[in-house]
């Protein structure tokens, strides 16, 4: 019976490198699939790795219908086995209930990956739509680390290098130093204190307390 599953953590938690894994270990058994992905920070139409691997993949934006997609392409023949949708905190909650109606309507199995939830630690409307529709939704188990060494469970956005906590949900970023919009992972404890790496260093070196949030 086909499912719906969503692999969600945090930056850093492998996500990319698992889809790219699951693509691989699919092809290597002569499975064949469509491959999805939306605002990679490699550009439009790329999953990539922070690991550096990456590969072609089809760009979803906010107008694409994905069952339409998928039924099209099998009425011209195509073989479809397998869907990977990877940055999948992004797409629409109306696609990710396309994406249930391919595993329900076509018995095509739907791997997705994502974040869970945003800079402002509130889960992502794709998100929240998976977790709602699919069929298991599995924490990944690579922990990212905060600077601290404790695991990391939240995301933080800088600009300028300095933790915010409002403005848009997607801003594309990188943690490539010197960029003036950047993420980093933080524990719950240091997140709430909005102490970044950063912070943590300059406090070292400085007489002045921890920013420290009530």
């Amino acid at each position: 019976m086909a499912e719906l599953i969503y692999y969600c953590g945090t930056m850093d938690s492998g996500k990319s490198t698992l889809a790219l894994q699951t693509a691989h270990n699919h092809q290597s058994r002569g499975r064949t699939g469509l491959i999805f992905t939306s605002q990679d920070r490699a550009g439009s139409g790329v999953i990539s790795s922070r690991l550096g691997f990456q590969r072609e993949a089809l760009e979803v934006d906010p107008a694409m219908d994905l069952h339409r997609f998928v039924v099209d392409q099998l009425s011209m023949g195509e073989r479809i086995d397998y869907v990977i949708c990877d940055e999948a905190q992004f797409y629409e909650p109306e696609q990710i209930e396309q994406l249930a109606k391919i595993v329900d309507g076509l018995g095509i199995d739907v791997f997705a990956f994502g974040i869970l939830t945003d800079f402002r630690t509130s889960l992502f409307p794709g998100s929240a739509r998976l977790v709602e529709l699919a069929d298991r939704v599995n924490t990944l188990q690579v922990e990212a680390l905060c600077w601290c060494g404790n695991r990391a469970t939240h995301n933080a956005r800088t600009v300028g290098g300095v933790m915010v906590t409002e403005g848009e949900q997607v801003v594309i970023g990188d943690v490539t130093l010197g960029s003036e919009v950047a993420y980093e992972v933080l524990c719950r404890r240091h997140h709430m204190r909005h102490v970044t790496a950063r912070a943590s260093r300059a406090a070292h070196t400085s007489t002045d307390p921890l920013p420290f949030k009530n």
